[in-house]
Formats: C-alpha cells, sequence, structure tokens
C-alpha cells in the first residue's frame, strides 16, 4: 500500500501537475493538453521517465499568453 502524501496537496499549490491534474486546474482536456505538450516549443514539460509532469506556473503563463488553444 503506497502511502500518497501529495494527494492532500491542493493543486494551485502543487509545483508539478499530472495531465489528469492540468486538465482539472484549467478545464482543458488531457488530449489538447497532450498535444500542446507534444510541441518543440512547450517549455513547461518535465519528464520523468514516460511521465509527462507540468509546471504549473509556466503552464498559466502560457495560457495567458494564448488568444486560442
Amino acid at each position: 500500500m503506497r502511502n500518497r502524501k501529495d494527494e492532500n496537496i491542493p493543486i494551485w499549490e502543487k509545483a508539478y501537475l499530472t495531465l489528469a491534474e492540468a486538465a482539472e486546474y484549467t478545464g482543458i482536456g488531457v488530449n489538447k493538453l497532450r498535444v500542446i505538450t507534444d510541441q518543440d516549443y512547450c517549455d513547461f514539460v518535465l519528464w520523468v521517465g514516460n511521465r509527462r509532469m507540468l509546471k504549473r506556473t509556466k503552464l498559466v503563463e502560457y495560457l495567458d499568453s494564448q488568444n486560442q488553444i
């Protein structure tokens, strides 16, 4: 049994978000987030092995600078 201490931390306080957490936080679908983070210019994704983690503050900055996604 794993003790997931990070599950008790609110999403808005986490430095890195999973795709599911980022989708919940932003209201953008997981598939669209995958497409965005697959781009070469994406500087807010951190790869931990095969796992994609999104830097929350950089993601918000990116979204604030976009007119459409």
